[in-house]
């Protein structure tokens, strides 16, 4: 089993002469400047951090920060208005003892805001430990407002307060972490206490759901950065500082790790809970308040319950992203090239990649992209699709690295191993009734080898190249079955749906005489491409009656219109259980490049992107670099993506008025109540899920 482990890993790309280094950098050029990604960046740093209070608080105006008008008529009517500008120790110790027999919303409300401008000011003049007393006061008194006032603006949320609460709760927790950041306190499982002039805070930091026990070495925080190369950045608005989590020494210990690309960021949100105990601290005799700060998931758990009250977390899960593509040690460009130009030294990169854990209850979606590409290249899609609860809520999004400068055939049969690999690792009792769902979203060369997961061989690839039976093939046992693998083959039962996007089906004018000689001149195959077909050619001689087909050695020859196995991927029996849905771009025949290209995307034309057995077809106005980045194409996958969930229910409901179907109503693996189809055959019962394909056993292999 191959288990990737270098998504971002450099690797030495082309050790040939000078000469050709010179094509090499012509066509570098030449893809660099039609795909914008050769010096892509995708988050900056902030001049300083975002702060929604930076208006209502006058933060960075020259005689701020200021209170709010309301709250100083607050302390008006309280004849504290002096503190309003100054004295703050004084005015919270006095609004304190208020609050002690009168904890209205209103005293509440006005001591967080003071406590928080106080917080700030001390922050700003390096005083760290004043800093972090008025921030926990503040975060605190917020929390009371917000969650334990019995009147007033706490379960009102018209009032402009009740948001502006959220915020100086949001800001004052952050000022907090970061303070305690900067002592190098900010770590799993310690408690640190905290000693304001009328309270004591004990705290404690842990994280909860699918990343618990996991060790983070670093957080950062998500209002430092900007998004620049993601289009649109997701957020959700509610309680809590979302973060950007590191795992960089210690891989986190959580299912499906092994998937995982090295260096991985996260994003958690940082929740503060307020606990009151009648406990005093017997040092200061003041009241202990307990905080729990609790590191969420967001896409896990995107809110949380207190007090009977469903509260939705402060989420940002575009920024955590875009750091994860900026700490990488390579570009996209650069990973593309390499699986390209040299595909052989891509072989130990090539896999299955997840930014995620694995949850046996979400159906995966596997995006595997094109000719001169990497799995980069679906972040913007998946940055959107992810961003919809209906979608993350039912499936995962998995990625294929394959080195895109062999033949596509190749590619798929390696695509093969590594999903049967995969399920043998995951889930080798085949329980998880979710990966039985699969979808596959393929672009370009993509979608080809997505399609070959979904077809029989039977005996036609074999025919291309040879009339003699299969097993009179003379040679070693690894080059024999190397090419036995690449030609006989059965669709995989797990795959339900396979989208291709800008795929030529019936191949791409692109590979034409020019571009095909330049790749046999640039493109290095893999010794175990090249030896294993002249070795066999060696061996049986006068056995192959076509060698062309062995003979083509690069992808752009795959791809050319005259390719014999293009045809027969078209005409090959195909699994029942999977529908083919196509989206096609098309260039805007407005333009001069559209007059040009005519009725194509620029690279493949729509006679050869359409599938006439697809059920949907959606052609949109993009060329073929763009096509599944373009809004309109994303819209249409999680139309796709709705449409499958839409069916699995209805295919479950069905298996429940069937006698011959058992429901499981209790399902360790997936509950009922999830969308997915749940169940269970009763004894010599064929699924209806997998209706056998075979009028005879599948070809010998």
């Amino acid at each position: 089993m191959i288990h990737p482990k270098h998504w971002f890993m450099p690797a030495s790309i082309w050790r040939g002469s000078r000469g050709e280094s010179k094509w090499i950098v012509v066509l570098i050029l030449g893809v660099a400047m039609t795909s914008g990604c050769a010096t892509q960046k995708w988050a900056s740093v902030r001049k300083s951090p975002s702060n929604p209070l930076e208006g209502p608080l006058q933060l960075m105006s020259h005689s701020g920060p200021k209170v709010t008008d309301r709250t100083r008529q607050s302390l008006r009517v309280l004849g504290m208005e002096k503190y309003a500008d100054g004295s703050y120790e004084k005015g919270l110790a006095e609004l304190a003892e208020i609050i002690e027999t009168e904890p209205t919303a209103e005293n509440l409300y006005t001591f967080a805001e003071l406590s928080y401008i106080a917080a700030t000011r001390a922050d700003a003049m390096g005083k760290n430990a004043t800093a972090l007393e008025l921030y926990a006061g503040s975060v605190s008194h917020a929390y009371y407002f917000l969650f334990e006032c019995k009147e007033g603006v706490a379960a009102d949320g018209y009032d402009p307060r009740f948001r502006q609460a959220c915020d100086i709760y949001n800001k004052s927790l952050e000022g907090s972490l970061r303070l305690v950041k900067a002592q190098g306190r900010l770590k799993q499982g310690e408690t640190y206490r905290i000693k304001t002039p009328n309270h004591v805070f004990h705290v404690s930091l842990d994280t909860v759901g699918r990343w618990k026990d996991t060790e983070f070495q670093d957080f950062k925080f998500t209002s430092d950065y900007q998004v620049e190369g993601l289009k649109n950045q997701h957020r959700q608005y509610g309680l809590g500082v979302p973060l950007i989590a590191e795992c960089k020494d210690h891989p986190p210990e959580a299912p499906g790790a092994d998937y995982f690309p090295p260096n991985l960021t996260f994003a958690l949100t940082a929740f503060l809970q307020v606990e009151h105990t009648p406990q005093v601290d017997p040092e200061t005799n003041k009241k202990i308040h307990y905080c729990k700060i609790l590191l969420y998931d967001p896409l896990e758990q995107p809110e949380i319950a207190i007090h009977s009250r469903t509260i939705p977390l402060e989420a940002d899960i575009s920024t955590p992203l875009a750091y994860l593509l900026d700490s990488g040690k390579v570009s996209q460009t650069y990973l593309a090239t390499l699986g390209m130009l040299t595909p052989g030294e891509q072989q130990e990169q090539r896999g299955i990649y997840m930014l995620e854990p694995y949850d046996p209850k979400k159906i995966p979606v596997m995006m595997v992209h094109g000719l001169w590409s990497s799995p980069m290249t679906w972040l913007e899609m998946f940055n959107d699709l992810r961003a919809q609860p209906e979608i993350r809520e039912n499936y995962q999004f998995w990625f294929y690295l394959y080195p895109t400068g062999q033949p596509f055939w190749i590619s798929a049969a390696q695509f093969r191993s590594d999903l049967n690999a995969m399920r043998a690792d995951l889930d080798p009792q085949h329980s998880a009734i979710a990966l039985d769902q699969m979808v596959l979203v393929g672009h370009s060369m993509g979608g080809l080898v997505s399609r070959m997961q979904t077809i029989e061989s039977q005996n036609d690839f074999w025919n291309l190249i040879s009339d003699q039976p299969p097993n009179l093939l003379k040679g070693s046992p690894e080059d024999t079955e190397a090419l036995k693998n690449v030609l006989f083959f059965e669709p995989n039962t797990s795959v339900r749906r396979v989208i291709t996007m800008g795929t030529p089906h019936r191949g791409s004018d692109f590979a034409n005489s020019t571009t095909r000689w330049l790749g046999k001149n640039l493109i290095a195959l893999p010794s175990f491409v090249t030896g294993s077909s002249n070795r066999l050619i060696a061996e049986n001689p006068g056995f192959f009656r076509n060698r062309d087909l062995l003979e083509i050695s690069t992808s752009v020859d795959s791809l050319a219109p005259d390719s014999p196995v293009l045809p027969e991927i078209l005409d090959a029996p195909k699994a029942p259980w999977v529908k083919y849905h196509t989206v096609i771009g098309v260039v805007d025949q407005d333009t001069w490049f559209g007059y040009f290209s005519g009725r194509s995307d620029g690279v493949v034309k729509y006679e050869s992107a359409h599938l006439d057995e697809a059920v949907s077809e959606k052609v949109v106005t993009a060329d073929h670099n763009t096509v599944h980045r373009n809004p309109q194409s994303v819209i249409e996958v999680r139309r796709i993506l709705r449409e499958h969930v839409q069916q699995l229910r209805q295919e479950y409901y069905s298996s429940l008025q069937q006698p011959a179907i058992e429901p499981i109503l209790q399902d360790p693996v997936m509950p009922a109540s999830h969308l997915a189809p749940v169940e269970r055959l009763a004894p010599q019962q064929t699924n209806p899920l997998r209706p056998s394909i075979y009028t005879t056993p599948p070809s010998p292999n």
